[in-house]
């Protein structure tokens, strides 16, 4: 490959082949020898490749090899994350899996188990443990750009490498340490791979996407709540929430925001709706707007600019 001109950041695809073949095509890259390919460009994924949609073989079989062959990186989802923990047992049983067997997460992870081989599944399991949990690249003028699923936090991030002994590269005791809820480790990866959430107040709950009761928001940590900033005007997420009370000072003094100086950085994850797509801030940037639930597969392409710009969203 030639000295890239520049990434294409590509959100979670959740087993959308068709649409993410079409993106890539619209983009640019072309398919030879079976593997999608750019002459000056490469693809950075932002995680989600399985779960929930028609075609997650196709979509593993597209991402794959774009990969090995040094035409796209990408970095863990949470949706990888759980099912190596979901195919990950503590005990001498198959059920005693660090992803408990409840209803909720066999559901969560059905379309994939129904899709792929026992074969074909441990293959996807055996390299999604070697996906990083984020990346920093440079631009064609050394300008830097960031990837991860879902936050960028320094200290948590920091604490994974420590722990993990490789930027989080996936061992069985890492995964056992992680998957216990009160663990440091465990709530490192979930604000990794999940973002930070901060409680609502007592009485209050909303219902996500899936019908789940919830009783914390997902924060835009990107910034800090100003004074008198309302709960249900803090949030990250496309699920409807009514809750017109003030961020408490303690949940508000817990957020330290992701610095307006710092490199852009590209998130999927939060399922947002919109007719477009728009940048969050001057330098964050969601690619995640529901493909798989009926919204549509979206790009960023940056070309090492510092400011993101809404220009430069690419969709199907």
């Amino acid at each position: 490959m030639n000295q890239l001109a520049g990434y294409d950041f590509i959100g979670d695809i959740h087993g959308h082949a068709d649409e993410l073949q079409q993106l890539l095509i619209k983009l640019g890259y072309t398919q030879e020898d079976g593997v999608f390919r750019h002459s000056e460009r490469q693809v950075i994924f932002l995680g989600d490749f399985i779960d929930r949609g028609p075609k997650i073989r196709e979509v593993l079989e597209t991402v794959k090899p774009m990969v090995q062959a040094g035409h796209a990186r990408t970095v863990m989802g949470n949706h990888e994350f759980n099912a190596i923990a979901f195919h990950t047992s503590f005990g001498d049983r198959e059920e005693h899996s660090l992803r408990p067997r409840k209803t909720k997460n066999i559901r969560q992870h059905a379309a994939t188990i129904q899709q792929l081989s026992d074969s074909q599944l441990a293959d996807a399991l055996d390299w999604f443990r070697t996906l990083p949990m984020w990346l920093e690249v440079l631009g064609p003028d050394s300008s830097p750009g960031r990837a991860v699923h879902a936050c960028w936090d320094e200290p948590h991030m920091r604490f994974i490498e420590q722990s993990s002994g490789n930027r989080g590269a996936i061992r069985k005791e890492f995964m056992m340490e992680a998957s216990f809820r009160q663990s440091a480790l465990c709530q490192a990866v979930e604000v990794i791979l999940k973002g930070k959430e901060i409680p609502l107040p007592e009485g209050y709950f909303y219902h996500d996407k899936d019908g789940h009761k919830r009783t914390a928001i997902r924060a835009r940590w990107f910034e800090q709540p100003k004074p008198g900033t309302l709960y249900e005007e803090y949030v990250l997420q496309s699920d409807p929430i009514t809750c017109p009370i003030e961020i408490d000072e303690k949940s508000s003094a817990e957020i330290t925001p992701y610095a307006s100086d710092a490199p852009p950085v590209f998130v999927g994850h939060y399922w947002l709706k919109a007719e477009k797509p728009t940048r969050l801030a001057s330098n964050v940037a969601c690619i995640d707007y529901s493909v798989a639930k009926g919204g549509f597969l979206c790009a960023y392409r940056w070309d090492a600019e510092q400011e993101i710009s809404d220009e430069k969203f690419v969709w199907v």
